[in-house]
């Protein structure tokens, strides 16, 4: 179940970063500037955002299998469409159906997981997909620099097709109906706007999203300037990604190993303090390295890197599993709006923060000590407002 849901969730890490070699390529053939084509991020992130808001209620009313498996042959359509994109404006649109698509998986992957276990072994489990999700961001710029090297860009697109393809046949074969018809809820749009409303009012929930958010923006930032990084700052090779993403994504996979063996044995918060601490340190670190030392090698970047990405998976889990317990009998919603939240400020970190900084170091360095605190401060202040309530609960009974 874990590799079934991993997998389902790796559809966007690999939308999104497979290409990142093609950008001077897809520049050079369309005619685009740099903000331009890091555009065709954002086209992909915004709609998948906004979608993870329909996804969770529309499995909730219709049930998983079947949502999962149109999700993954709407995906196949709109990757047919990149690969024959003429245009660059045909291009976002088909980038557009992809992110519309695409969000399905994690989001009801999250969704199944509260369907099927409780407590700690619901976060063993959502950490080993996290573990094995990680994968696919490491592998995803260096398959895609290969593949664009021997055949150019658009079929690295075609590889989409044949992604999105095999996993609507895998979750037809493999993937079992975890809601079935007597738990469901009717879908009603209207119900649904408001349902989303009060969960995204709820003070608590909100707060702990934003947190959530800023702590993976503060390492995906990098993630968003990879091509400026590795092909300008650093002068590497479109088949040398790897440098700076199997740090990163190192970091997630062991953190996420780390998580699962210590869930039940170290509590939750004094886990958050470990996470949100190794990000400022390591972030702080590599700011005054990199105003300090002249010709910093890579090599200690790279730790500092991978201890970032520690960090920042060491609280995603926790975070997102405390959301998902304030609203235990709409977990598809909740589960959709943190997504929303996450994903759109991950969307605005990519689409205009990353072109902004366009990989001076030591302000991605900055700009991760600023998430990591933030996001500690954030979570501190809605853990004081959650036992500030339940201390006034508890005094009126």
């Amino acid at each position: 179940m874990a590799l079934l849901l991993a997998t389902l969730s790796m559809v966007s890490p690999l939308s999104i970063d497979t290409f990142f070699p093609s950008f001077p390529a897809i520049a050079a053939e369309l005619h685009l500037t740099h903000w331009q084509v890091q555009q065709t991020i954002t086209s992909y992130m915004l709609p998948f955002a906004c979608l993870t808001l329909v996804h969770g209620p529309l499995s909730d009313a219709l049930g998983r299998r079947g949502m999962v498996i149109a999700g993954m042959l709407l995906y196949t359509l709109a990757s047919v469409g990149c690969v024959l994109a003429p245009s660059f404006v045909m291009l976002l649109v088909f980038r557009m159906l992809q992110g519309m698509a695409a969000g399905i998986g994690p989001t009801v992957a999250r969704a199944v997981v509260r369907d099927l276990y409780d407590g700690h072994n619901a976060q063993r489990l959502m950490s080993l997909m996290m573990m094995i999700f990680s994968v696919a961001p490491a592998m995803a710029p260096v398959l895609g620099g290969w593949i664009h090297v021997a055949f150019g860009w658009r079929a690295v697109f075609g590889f989409m097709v044949v992604m999105g393809a095999c996993l609507a046949l895998f979750a037809w074969i493999a993937l079992p109906e975890t809601h079935p018809p007597e738990k469901r809820s009717e879908f009603h749009l209207g119900q649904l706007v408001r349902t989303s409303w009060q969960i995204a009012c709820n003070p608590e929930f909100t707060l702990l999203a934003v947190a959530a958010s800023v702590c993976l923006g503060a390492v995906l930032i990098y993630i968003g300037s990879a091509p400026a990084i590795i092909l300008e700052q650093w002068h590497l090779r479109e088949t040398q990604f790897s440098y700076l993403f199997v740090p990163i994504i190192g970091g997630f996979m062991t953190s996420s190993f780390a998580s699962s063996r210590m869930a039940g044995r170290v509590s939750r918060q004094r886990m958050l303090h470990i996470g949100f601490s190794l990000m400022a340190g390591s972030s702080a670190t590599a700011l005054a390295l990199e105003l300090g030392v002249p010709g910093l090698p890579l090599l200690v970047l790279q730790v500092l890197l991978y201890l970032m990405a520690f960090g920042a998976q060491f609280t995603f889990p926790i975070l997102t599993l405390e959301m998902l317990d304030i609203y235990p009998a709409s977990r598809g919603a909740a589960a959709s709006v943190s997504s929303f939240i996450a994903l759109g400020g991950v969307s605005i970190v990519i689409g205009a923060l990353a072109p902004a900084l366009n990989a001076n170091m030591p302000q991605l360095a900055l700009t991760s000590l600023v998430g990591g605190v933030l996001g500690f401060l954030i979570w501190r202040f809605a853990s004081r407002r959650r036992a500030a309530r339940l201390a006034r609960s508890h005094h009126g009974h």
